[in-house]
């Protein structure tokens, strides 16, 4: 048998041998670096916007962010009458760059394969209606793809600070922007060591567009299934993700400060929904990934360790618990200063490890390091609503944007008889516009003699 020793060892080092290989990990990512004569320019780049608006100072904060960086062109994919009130503003504003389409119901998934056919570049990136893009972004994003091997690409996100915010603003933001911050490191890490990350956040990716027509892609994508039980329309960046890995594709992710991406999240209560939402989503697409898909297993054995099984075994109040407990029994016949100073450092370790991966952010930020008490209780409350998510893994509503719930009945369908036929109907009706879009664009190609290209 395994004395108390051993497990907190084997505990000990299951726990923390994680942080410290990705601290080196992290240090020693790099970017690819933009070529001397690239192939790919910007206006090999069209961007397509998902947005349940068709106006809005943030919306087109971020589509003149976006025009900024000069791509092909923009499609904003919005939904019913708002088509109307965006092509005002687009004609008003003399946009000729952006191009809008609508689908009658709120949802990304359908809003997405709207779009894909109207593309008329080699590459695709997806962006949220509410980032900014700094002008340098695009050279960047395209480098990786400067290899036929990859194919997606995403970049670091930084939040947008509130100006001049309250106490409680202040405080919900700090726990937003420290969730981005530990995605960034977990991302870098993860992608020197072995080439894995556990998603390409829809924020902003880059696609290769050829892989989004690829019909078996827009047929997996328009019917997912989530246990067999379910049609499963949300999680759309991280079914592309495992489309990518398990399809062959190699992923890149761009850590640097020119590839930076702003973005917003709650900075009130409803931060907790958004965490609840991450939460459901990550616990149904680890899953499949680690037990159905199984493909990580192999191919990004670290990633499987440090990210993907997290999900599964990484409960901060119960592994606090365990530890000290586990400690308390080794040392119960040291002396009393020798077992006390043993706790202090092993609390201190507990505590500063809860920061490490953090650095970034308290070095821009230092006044923000008077509030880590509330992270670390933060983090041990996330437990309880890691364990809630996990309890309503058939739940997708989002609470916390208005509207966003308008599709909440389409994006987890209960598979049945009578909902297949309706689906079928809905994607049948989707890939007929899919299919003539694509043949209208061919012909057009034909036209113009680019066959070839």
């Amino acid at each position: 048998m395994f004395s108390c020793h051993h497990v907190f060892i084997t505990l000990f080092l299951y726990r923390y041998l994680r942080l410290a290989v990705n601290l080196l990990g992290f240090c020693m990512h790099r970017p690819i670096p933009i070529p001397g004569s690239p192939r790919l320019t910007s206006q090999n780049v069209t961007v397509v916007i998902p947005s349940l608006h068709g106006d809005g100072g943030e919306l087109w904060d971020t589509i003149r962010s976006i025009l900024a960086t000069e791509p092909y062109e923009i499609i904003l994919v919005t939904v019913g009458a708002q088509e109307r009130h965006a092509k005002h503003v687009v004609k008003e504003l003399n946009l000729s760059k952006v191009r809008i389409y609508s689908v009658s119901q709120p949802n990304k998934r359908r809003q997405m394969v709207r779009a894909i056919p109207e593309v008329q570049t080699d590459i695709t990136i997806f962006a949220d209606d509410d980032v900014t893009w700094p002008s340098t972004l695009l050279p960047w994003m395209l480098a990786p793809l400067e290899d036929k091997r990859y194919g997606g690409v995403g970049t670091n996100q930084r939040l947008r600070r509130a100006e001049s915010p309250n106490l409680q603003q202040r405080v919900w933001g700090y726990l937003g922007a420290l969730y981005l911050e530990r995605r960034n490191f977990d991302c870098a890490s993860c992608m020197f060591i072995d080439g894995g990350l556990p998603c390409l956040s829809g924020r902003t990716v880059a696609y290769r567009t050829s892989i989004l027509r690829d019909p078996a892609f827009t047929y997996g994508f328009t019917h997912e299934e989530w246990l067999g039980q379910y049609q499963l329309n949300a999680d759309d960046d991280n079914f592309i993700t495992r489309w990518l890995i398990t399809h062959g594709q190699k992923i890149s992710y761009q850590h640097h400060k020119q590839a930076e991406v702003l973005t917003t999240l709650e900075d009130n209560p409803k931060f907790l929904k958004q965490c609840l939402r991450w939460s459901r989503s990550n616990w149904r697409s680890n899953i499949t990934s680690l037990f159905c898909d199984r493909h990580i297993w192999t191919h990004q054995p670290w990633s499987t360790y440090a990210v993907y099984l997290t999900t599964v075994s990484h409960w901060a109040f119960i592994w606090d618990l365990l530890l000290v407990y586990l400690y308390l029994d080794v040392a119960r016949s040291w002396q009393s200063d020798s077992r006390d100073l043993g706790l202090a450092m092993l609390a201190g370790w507990m505590i500063s490890s809860k920061f490490l991966k953090l650095l970034g952010h308290y070095i821009r930020y230092p006044g923000d390091f008077l509030l880590l008490p509330v992270s670390v209780v933060f983090g041990y409350f996330h437990g309880f609503i890691k364990g809630y998510a996990m309890l309503s893994l058939n739940v997708t509503a989002w609470g916390s944007r208005e509207g966003a719930d308008d599709d909440d009945a389409y994006r987890m369908i209960r598979v049945s008889q009578k909902h297949q036929e309706a689906i079928n109907f809905q994607n049948s009706a989707l890939l007929a516009t899919a299919r003539s879009a694509l043949m209208e664009y061919g012909l057009q190609l034909v036209e113009n003699g680019f066959v070839g290209l």
